[in-house]
């Protein structure tokens, strides 16, 4: 059936006290594992409050991107509290920590994470397309909006030494990938797919790995392995495909060659890489063509629908994986509802463009039905665990009909495996 998913993909067009840590988390030497409390947020997206003020420029910002600025304060508010309670010993933020790589919004999104730092947890950053060298940063104050400064990626790593980059033990010269120890046996691999060398009018969403940063990140696989090492990995864009045929309809959401790349990484002993991007809640387990397997664990945005961060326990070959949603904050109680709302109307807006775009000769009840099941599906995807959906099975087997296709009633794959919110994970195999 996938000849169905590309045609809906076709149309759509969807939208540190780190002393006191590494007390905290040593590993074992005596046989007995330890475990390690991983947090994971993704896709903040922060916008300072310095840069956003009420009016025309703000709300024409809002409507279009479908978010309102001060309930992803709220949010990030409410997120960042209950990771001070929960304490873990690592924190990964995996890019897009800005709404436009704005100065002033990575200054004031450092000054928020202090205290999660100073309380003991060790944070750690990679940049993603909206963080650096972003020549389109603005400020939305007034009737229009206005150019504000950005930051290079010198500045970044600079801005975020203490995130990662002023103890890492190797930096890549190519890039602004590093290599963090954790633990005497435990490595975090930070890896930058980002092309802000490109850069000219705006961002540029794709992603790839550049040939020297691959080389770099085999090699301390190599000697990871060599050293009896557990290598972590994280990245801004997709390893894997999330969604039957994302490479050839969202390929900005995966770096380049992603599957070559993907095998070359799992043989060389990652087994788990953490990433974003996409803003959706997804697991997919890939398997190399040598038998070796490698877990995304993408984690969807802070910044919209479902409000989303992990919080995991790494326990010598398992990981554990707590999915945690922002539901309601103390402005909006219905943050949830009214959220899933402005979703659901975004995309649905996107899928009649496309649709219209299409050229297709579809009847108005056709072209109803099937901006539904586009709609029904991504508010799923973003979710995760994506359940069985009789009425959504059954219009999707009427459309294809409708396309004078063939397919077994029932056969539609949308959620690959393994479980996305609530599952362990046996990341390497004995």
């Amino acid at each position: 059936m996938n000849h169905l998913w590309l045609f809906l993909l076709l149309i759509s067009g969807v939208v540190s006290c780190r002393n006191c840590v590494a007390q905290a988390y040593t590993d074992s030497n005596n046989g007995v594992e330890d475990t390690l409390k991983i947090a994971v947020i993704t896709d903040v997206h922060y916008l300072s409050p310095q840069l956003a003020e009420a009016g025309k420029a703000l709300s024409d910002f809002e409507e279009a991107t479908g978010r309102k600025t001060n309930e992803l304060h709220e949010v990030l508010h409410k997120v960042l509290a209950d990771l001070g309670k929960e304490a873990p010993h690592i924190l990964l933020v995996s890019g897009d920590l800005t709404n436009h790589g704005e100065r002033q919004s990575h200054l004031d999104l450092i000054e928020l994470l202090r205290p999660i730092q100073k309380a003991g947890t060790r944070i750690f950053v990679i940049p993603g397309n909206h963080d650096v060298n972003v020549p389109d940063a603005r400020a939305y104050k007034g009737d229009a909006s206005s150019r504000v400064e950005g930051i290079t990626s010198d500045e970044f790593a600079r801005f975020y030494d203490t995130f990662g980059y002023d103890r890492a033990l190797r930096r890549d010269s190519a890039s602004l990938s590093y290599l963090a120890e954790i633990g005497e046996k435990t490595w975090l691999l930070a890896i930058d797919s980002n092309r802000y060398q490109e850069y000219q009018t705006t961002s540029v969403s794709a992603g790839r790995i550049l040939p020297e940063t691959l080389a770099w990140t085999l090699q301390i696989l190599r000697e990871a392995k060599e050293k009896g090492i557990t290598v972590l990995g994280m990245m801004h864009h997709g390893l894997v495909e999330h969604i039957p045929n994302q490479e050839t309809f969202f390929p900005d959401y995966l770096v380049e060659d992603w599957k070559k790349l993907a095998g070359r990484l799992a043989d060389a002993g990652l087994g788990v890489i953490f990433t974003g991007h996409f803003h959706a809640n997804d697991i997919t387990l890939f398997t190399s063509p040598a038998g070796n397997r490698i877990y995304d664990v993408e984690t969807a945005s802070l910044a919209q629908y479902p409000f989303a961060y992990r919080i995991m326990q790494l326990q010598g070959k398992k990981l554990s994986v707590d999915t945690r949603f922002v539901t309601s904050i103390p402005g909006n109680p219905d943050l949830e509802g009214e959220s899933r709302g402005r979703l659901e109307a975004l995309t649905r807006r996107a899928a009649k463009h496309r649709l219209n775009l299409s050229g297709l000769p579809v009847p108005e009840e056709v072209s109803k039905s099937l901006i539904e099941m586009i709609v029904q599906l991504n508010l799923m995807h973003v979710r995760g665990d994506e359940a069985d959906n009789p009425r959504l099975q059954k219009s999707i087997t009427l459309f294809e009909a409708m396309m004078g296709t063939e397919a077994e009633t029932g056969s539609f794959t949308f959620d690959f495996p393994p479980a996305d919110n609530q599952v362990i994970l046996t990341i390497w195999e004995d």
